[in-house]
């Protein structure tokens, strides 16, 4: 595998979480975005800057490569704007490169069923950014099935860890704790929910580029067993050795402190997730690949430590 170009579009949580699976493999990995840094990457890898959305820029970082993986995104807000030319562009670049293409994807295609996720559900969204993503992974696969591009797709649940700060249980989850705040929860708090760690989706998505029979397909990564919204709150509380408390957050709570922050508005739509049971069978990716997910604790064990070392650094830095 060593000698192997892997070509990350996207350092965001997902990238990067791609880039550090990569680094315990000692691929040789190419990270591309917009500016060429990118604080947290992997000191092995290759940090190019480019825009992706220019097709000759996109073949051009992927010349050479035996695997592309697609994690970048435009702005929530931004999506049915900018998302399908950028996807669009890195598909073409791979397919030039004739490399193996793994896009991450999450879940939001299915829109609100009352079933447990499985792949196998039509694209039912009747969101924007369900209708988006079902466009999307739509055309990824319609690409693999003419022969254009050889693709697989991992899609996740709503993800946690390092770097990731704008998920539902990202940075407003983890620094609430670790200051002693409240811990938010959306929706319904007793109801049931999978949850990603961001590194299971970084590892699951590399797997799914080492292997040919991944590929045609969607497939969900791995995920531990699904708690209800309260309990995850708890576990983070618990793991940051808080006594924060839980609070509620209810639909029309967040319509209000959307009306004022345009990432918070984006959530609407998505409600549906948090306001009955979200859970997501992974049992085809375990069966086939073997890799199952990071017990819950320890996961969000590690992204407290990650978060506590992120505000100790921004203390120091207020000293100084």
């Amino acid at each position: 595998m060593n000698s192997e170009l892997h070509v990350v579009f996207g350092t965001g949580p997902v990238g990067l979480a791609v880039a550090r699976a990569l680094e315990r493999r000692g691929a040789r990995t190419r990270l591309v975005n917009r500016s060429g840094t990118a604080p947290g990457a992997p000191a092995t890898a290759e940090l190019l800057g480019a825009d992706a959305c220019d097709p000759a820029q996109a073949k051009a970082t992927c010349a050479g490569a035996s695997v592309v993986y697609q994690c970048a995104a435009p702005g929530y807000t931004e999506w049915p704007k900018l998302f399908p030319a950028l996807q669009k562009s890195i598909l073409d670049a791979a397919a030039t490169a004739n490399a193996r293409l793994v896009v991450a994807e999450n879940l939001y295609m299915y829109g609100e069923t009352p079933e447990a996720l499985v792949e196998s559900l039509p694209y039912a969204a009747k969101t924007r950014k369900g209708q988006v993503r079902a466009t999307l992974s739509s055309e990824v696969l319609a690409a693999h099935g003419a022969g254009r591009v050889r693709a697989t797709i991992g899609r996740a649940s709503d993800f946690f860890g390092p770097f990731v700060q704008g998920s539902a249980v990202g940075e407003r989850t983890f620094i609430a704790a670790l200051q002693g705040k409240p811990v938010d929860v959306l929706g319904a708090p007793d109801a049931l929910h999978s949850y990603t760690f961001i590194d299971d989706f970084g590892e699951a998505l590399v797997t799914l580029g080492a292997h040919d029979e991944a590929l045609g397909r969607a497939w969900h990564v791995p995920n531990a067993a699904p708690v209800t919204n309260r309990k995850f709150a708890e576990l983070v509380i618990e793991a940051a050795r808080s006594r924060s408390s839980v609070r509620e957050v209810p639909r029309w709570m967040v319509k209000a402190i959307g009306m004022f922050k345009p990432p918070v508005r984006e959530l609407v739509e998505i409600l549906y997730e948090f306001e009955r049971p979200f859970i997501v069978d992974d049992r085809a990716f375990t069966r086939a690949f073997a890799p199952r997910a990071t017990p819950l604790d320890a996961a969000i064990q590690a992204t407290v430590e990650w978060h506590r070392s992120r505000l100790d650094q921004a203390h120091l830095r207020a000293r100084d």
